[in-house]
């Protein structure tokens, strides 16, 4: 299989003295060099963090979150997602991508699921797509997005999706055709 090359320039910086060492001592950590972790930060700042003040995105603890789904009802969650969810979904990936199809869509939604502390596994076989999703959120966290996902595809891409929901993971899968 051939690997994709990807483009790269020379650009020089002035960065503080403890900004460089902490970007070292991170790299070492990480046990990637300092070039690579400075791509995936810009990369983060640019695909995401510069997007979330305008989009409405607010940081929440995790188990904050998860306790305050819990309290809900799923007919609640669904509600929700249905009424407030879908939209707010469809038009910050609007928003964030400039456009709206499925890979633009999953593109961010993939980007939006990592920077959220979810595990994402996608897996593509002859057009055939599978996506799961770990996130120890609760069950209702996955109601949600399993509404948000299929009301989407079926409103917006006019296709069909398997979604699947648990406690702890999301998987949908997908055809191209």
């Amino acid at each position: 299989m051939a690997q994709r090359v990807k483009k790269t320039s020379t650009m020089t910086f002035r960065l503080d003295d403890d900004i460089i060492k902490k970007l070292r001592l991170e790299s070492d950590n990480r046990q990637i060099s300092t070039n690579t972790l400075v791509n995936q930060a810009l990369r983060r700042f640019l695909e995401w963090n510069m997007y979330e003040p305008v989009a409405g995105f607010v940081t929440v603890n995790k188990p904050v979150f998860a306790e305050v789904f819990s309290k809900m009802t799923q007919k609640e969650i669904v509600d929700i997602a249905s009424r407030v969810g879908k939209n707010e979904v469809r038009d910050i990936a609007l928003f964030m991508k400039g456009k709206i199809d499925t890979t633009s869509f999953l593109s961010w939604f993939e980007i939006r699921m990592i920077n959220s502390s979810v595990q994402v596994s996608h897996s593509s076989n002859d057009g055939f797509h599978t996506y799961v999703m770990k996130h120890d959120i609760g069950k209702n966290w996955s109601v949600y997005h399993k509404t948000i996902l299929e009301l989407i595809f079926r409103e917006v891409f006019d296709r069909k999706i398997q979604v699947a929901a648990d406690k702890n993971t999301i998987s949908f899968q997908f055809s191209d055709k």
